[in-house]
């Protein structure tokens, strides 16, 4: 799905439309219905034109937030950039003390970003 300027839909449509793995699920011209779209198509990327390469695109952090699995692939046409956008889910783990103490205290502590990250 990509959005405009037309002549950036066309250029990537035409990138596109000859790899055998790549299918094109839908297109849309206007940003405005963009969540609405993403919801009816399920796309695993979204193309999308970016104004600003420096700049995250406005729906960027809803969109990965509600389809975790989607990647956002942003184009900065005027610019000749673009930025991959996608979302991770960082597991953490602590050894726990099997003991009423240890439940206890594991659930009153606050989360941090000391541990063991799996992935």
């Amino acid at each position: 799905m990509a959005n405009r300027p037309r002549l950036m839909r066309e250029l990537v449509l035409a990138v596109i439309a000859d790899q055998p793995d790549i299918e094109i699920i839908g297109e849309i011209e206007d940003a405005h219905g963009l969540a609405e779209a993403v919801e009816d198509a399920e796309p695993d990327v979204l193309i999308i034109a970016l104004d600003d390469a420096d700049k995250r695109i406005a729906q960027c952090g809803f969109l990965l937030g509600r389809y975790p699995q989607m990647k956002i692939l942003a184009l900065a046409p005027e610019e000749n950039r673009g930025v991959f956008y996608w979302a991770t889910v960082d597991v953490r783990t602590k050894p726990l003390e099997s003991s009423e103490a240890g439940i206890l205290s594991a659930l009153r502590e606050r989360p941090s970003l000391v541990g063991t990250v799996h992935t």
